[in-house]
């Protein structure tokens, strides 16, 4: 209704009247949502749900600790009350025992930095890593370790142990400008965090610390684009977000960069980053990089997740030496509201040749096939599953798509990857309202936004809502639950 007003203003008349309709049917569809509470969902069920104490929620991990499942969410900035200690805290961390998906049982609820007020991820703890002691190198063998972020200032380790009595063991690295994703091999105790160390002309790069006794941080190095290391000239490269690692075995690093445009995709030989020449030199930051893609203007990657040793069903005649093949997944992060910007999509390239990378699919959700653009709030991709497990692992990706809720895709054949399922919560009192426009043109809705997805070893989905709509627990039905691998 609204792009029918703006299309058709052969009058004033009919602007205003086309502008009074989209706005009743806009109530109206809030009401209703709010009144009939109906999700929206194809061979997708909910399970169970959690508030998350309404804050906005980030990066879920969800572990498998001791004989319970527990999950543990990142949160943005803000803050709510904590019924479990009866104040007000600033957003930091929720841990919730999923062990009984119909059931979760909010555990704790760790703040953020009480020093640092502010929206989005100021004063948050918006990432979460959890590993075993009993897996690290030189940890305690009886404890669980959180690997966190604190405000964008800093990173910390908890003990959580005893997830319901989380306790603070160590700073990892304070005073810096800004933080976000990171990644914490468990066998090796190598973790590769997203930074603003002091000196680079970037906000967000990469710092490499060996974290395999958690009490005793070890710093390996920082890392980045050249360009954005100290000292440096010329234009600043886009800002790192994200990276996921394969470990010792699999000696790679996919790192991603711009979140939402300008991105770049880079492959990175994991021994030479941590054990090459530690001074940000060019020649040193560019030693560990096996292969680099510079993505269109518009195109962000704000995750990389890979797919390796694909077997393409349509190159099988060719033999293995063709058809068993590496794939990136990226995916960039739609950051306006109501359709104003390009949206962000899923993009599968092909890395076989790490030097030569190229494209061979896209996927994304048609805007008609929900009138997305006018439900309010983000519309587009934002992350991916980041869990490698093999009961969805080279056969289905769970997207989270802002205001159309997370979409199971089946990339079997990374060449056509095709939606079998979907879920798209139901708003609650708590969902949180999304605007655009300034002052007395500003314009709010209440919408659904999908912010990030994980899921487990038991085939369970967890997604969790950036506008305070808490925690959906899902599982495929119907055929789309056939593709699965369950054990």
């Amino acid at each position: 209704m609204f792009g029918n007003a703006r299309v058709r203003n052969r009058s004033v008349g009919v602007v205003v009247l086309g502008f009074v309709l989209a706005a009743c049917a806009a109530a109206t569809a809030v009401a209703q949502n709010k009144t009939e509470n109906k999700p929206e969902s194809k061979n997708m069920e909910l399970l169970g749900w959690n508030d998350l104490q309404g804050r906005s929620a980030y990066q879920p991990t969800i572990h498998h600790q001791g004989n319970r499942w527990i999950a543990y969410i990142g949160h943005h900035g803000g803050s709510a009350m904590n019924p479990l200690t009866g104040k007000m805290e600033d957003n930091g961390t929720s841990v919730v025992d999923v062990t009984d998906p119909k059931n979760p049982k909010y555990l704790a609820h760790i703040p953020g930095d009480p020093r640092i007020e502010g929206p989005g991820e100021t004063g948050g703890a918006q990432m979460a890593r959890v590993c075993d002691g009993s897996e690290l190198p030189r940890a305690a063998k009886n404890k669980v370790y959180l690997l966190r972020t604190r405000g964008t200032g800093s990173h910390e380790i908890w003990d959580v142990s005893d997830p319901a009595k989380p306790s603070r063991l160590t700073v990892v690295e304070s005073g810096l400008r800004d933080t976000h994703k990171s990644w914490w091999e468990c066998d090796t105790g190598m973790a590769y965090l997203v930074s603003g160390a002091p000196g680079w002309r970037t906000k967000r790069m990469g710092q490499v610390y060996d974290l395999g006794d958690p009490s005793e941080p070890q710093h390996i190095r920082d890392f980045g684009l050249p360009g954005q290391q100290p000292d440096a000239t010329g234009p600043v490269p886009t800002d790192m977000h994200g990276v996921m690692s394969t470990g010792a075995k699999g000696n790679r690093i996919y790192a991603g960069y711009g979140t939402n445009g300008k991105g770049m995709i880079e492959i990175l030989d994991r021994d030479k980053l941590i054990h090459g020449p530690k001074e940000p030199t060019d020649a040193n930051l560019e030693s560990p990089m096996l292969g680099r893609l510079d993505l269109p203007a518009e195109v962000g990657a704000h995750t990389t997740y890979p797919m390796l040793g694909v077997e393409v069903p349509n190159l099988k005649a060719w033999g293995p030496a063709l058809s068993k093949r590496d794939f990136l997944v990226i995916v960039g992060e739609t950051t306006d509201n109501e359709c104003h910007a390009p949206e962000e999509m899923m993009h599968i390239f092909d890395i076989t040749t790490e030097s030569k990378i190229f494209g061979v699919s896209t996927w994304y959700v048609p805007e008609p096939s929900g009138n997305f653009c006018s439900r309010g709030g983000r519309f587009g991709t934002h992350s991916t599953n980041e869990s490698m497990t093999p009961v969805f692992y080279k056969r289905i990706i769970f997207v989270a798509y802002f205001n159309a809720g997370v979409r199971a895709v089946d990339v079997r054949d990374p060449y056509t990857p095709k939606e079998i399922a979907y879920y798209i919560p139901a708003i609650t009192d708590a969902t949180d309202k999304r605007c655009v426009g300034q002052g007395a043109d500003q314009k709010c809705k209440i919408a659904i936004q999908t912010n990030n997805v994980e899921v487990d070893d038991r085939g369970y989905i967890y997604i969790v809502d950036r506008a305070n709509t808490g925690m959906h627990i899902l599982q495929l039905t119907g055929d789309a639950r056939k593709i699965e691998n369950l054990p």
